[in-house]
């Protein structure tokens, strides 16, 4: 797999196992929707983990792995289903249309973002990020995870180029300025813990009215 375009073997690991955080999970879940080969991966991964567990000597759990496993049910299988009036973006792939949609608003020139109700970690949740053609994003890092996932046109930061179905992780050591460089909005799912950190003089005018 390209390591540059798809997540981590470490992160996907972690969601075949059923660790990941559920918003990081939303994220995934969508790419591999819109990546078959992935997916197909991490049914494997899951069989084998399956297989081991089935061998393997009971082990007590830890305090919130009901919790997590909760989470993660409603993640995978949609348990809780959100009527269709609340989703209004059928174009999504099918992981995101069970989550109801907040409202879109304007956090920038050519740039809005609306919430993803899905499953919370503390900071992180799940927003959707529109950004139109020849837009690009102030230069910032990030005060946590960020998993962004295009679903429809694409950006590129100063170094790689971001297509459907890709997705990038990134940190707080990772500062960029991603930009819109296909001829249609792009539309991208983000998994994000806390706030982004706006870069400069101009990211320090910006920061109070930028809330994600």
């Amino acid at each position: 797999m390209n390591a540059r375009r798809n997540p981590s073997e470490e992160r996907l690991l972690a969601y075949a196992s059923g660790s990941l955080s559920a918003p990081e999970a939303v994220v995934v879940a969508a790419h591999l929707a819109m990546r078959p080969a992935n997916d197909a991966w991490v049914r494997e991964l899951q069989a084998v983990g399956g297989a081991f567990l089935n061998d393997a000597s009971p082990a007590d759990l830890s305090e919130d792995a009901l919790t997590h496993a909760l989470a993660r049910i409603e993640t995978d299988a949609g348990a809780v289903r959100s009527p269709a009036p609340l989703n209004d973006m059928p174009e999504l792939p099918e992981p995101l249309r069970r989550y109801a949609l907040g409202p879109w608003r304007w956090i920038g020139p050519g740039m809005r973002v609306r919430d993803v109700h899905a499953p919370r970690d503390g900071d992180c949740r799940v927003i959707l990020l529109r950004i139109e053609p020849g837009r690009e994003t102030p230069k910032h890092t990030h005060g946590g995870v960020e998993l962004t996932c295009v679903i429809s046109g694409a950006y590129a930061t100063e170094t790689q180029r971001f297509d459907v179905g890709d997705l990038e992780e990134a940190n707080d050591d990772v500062l960029h300025q991603p930009r819109v460089v296909s001829d249609e909005a792009c539309l991208c799912v983000v998994a994000l813990d806390g706030q982004i950190k706006l870069d400069g003089w101009l990211g320090w005018l910006m920061q109070p009215f930028v809330r994600l």
